[in-house]
């Protein structure tokens, strides 16, 4: 990497950021894309997130993306809100224009993006399952129903979050049907059996550990399942799926895509096809054996 006096400088803010494979990804695709610039991690505690952002102005820092826990607190500093990230009430990508910070939410593009490469599947008129309420769903609720979705269902562990959720997105996506429901299996069998999706947006997963019940035997035989969770050879929700015959697919695509999706705002151009992927593949390959 050849850095010199007008290399641009974008990152990343989150605590913790130590594991975070968007620095990889991205300097693999501006390296590939012949542009000068670098992706660094920026370790930014809670306390210190103000100070942070002014600090993309002070350093003239092209833009960064942010993660965990900063991706609502960050609105309030921004200057410029995006109407999709406003809708989803969070924001992971800013862009800083000659001094003026812009945020943006690019999960949900990157969300469809995977669902199309990874899974062929396009929401247009169909149905889909949820399992989670948090803001991962918020991202796929406003993606899915922005793309047409006929139906989308809400499962949570506390039903009273999926109920908000379908009463603040109803209002403002009269095409699509909302409804929310509890895990409890009598339930969950009934809101999967007409499904063509089911999306994870929960952590279950996330360090091994598995769904208490998931409706296998009550889904129809094409549907397909997407768990918005990755790591090293695919997620035990991905395998079982698999194994079931299912088409399955991880986040690791949605992480790629969301990442494309913010290379475009910085640059105006999407970076070279299958760069970032690719990279994210070449990270998750197990370390060979000592």
């Amino acid at each position: 990497m050849n850095l010199r006096g007008t290399t641009r400088v974008l990152g990343i803010f989150g605590d913790p950021i130590a594991h975070s494979l968007s620095p990889a990804m991205q300097n693999a695709a501006f390296g590939k894309a012949g542009i000068d610039a670098v992706y660094v991690p920026f370790h930014v505690l809670p306390g210190g997130l103000a100070d942070a952002v002014a600090g993309l102005r002070a350093l003239n820092i092209l833009g960064v993306n942010v993660t965990v826990p900063h991706k609502e607190a960050v609105l309030p500093l921004l200057d410029e809100i995006d109407p999709e990230a406003r809708l989803i009430g969070a924001v992971n990508t800013i862009v800083n224009r000659e001094g003026r910070l812009c945020g943006y939410n690019t999960d949900g593009l990157g969300f469809l993006r995977s669902l199309a490469e990874d899974l062929q599947f396009q929401p247009a008129g169909k149905r889909v399952l949820l399992l989670g309420a948090g803001g991962a769903c918020r991202a796929a609720v406003v993606a899915l129903a922005r793309a047409g979705a006929a139906a989308l269902s809400i499962a949570n562990r506390t039903p009273e979050r999926g109920e908000k959720l379908v009463r603040e997105f109803s209002d403002h996506f009269n095409g699509t049907r909302f409804a929310a429901c509890g895990l409890e299996p009598a339930v969950l069998d009934r809101m999967a059996a007409d499904a063509d999706l089911v999306v994870n947006t929960a952590v279950v997963g996330l360090k091994g550990d598995s769904f208490a019940y998931f409706p296998w035997t009550a889904l129809p035989p094409a549907a397909c399942l997407y768990d918005m969770v990755y790591g090293p050879g695919g997620t035990a929700l991905v395998s079982e799926g698999r194994r079931r015959g299912m088409r399955c697919a991880d986040g690791l695509g949605m992480l790629a895509g969301q990442g494309e999706e913010a290379f475009r705002l910085w640059t105006g151009s999407l970076p070279p096809s299958g760069v970032m992927k690719n990279r994210l593949l070449a990270e998750m390959k197990p370390l060979p054996e000592p």
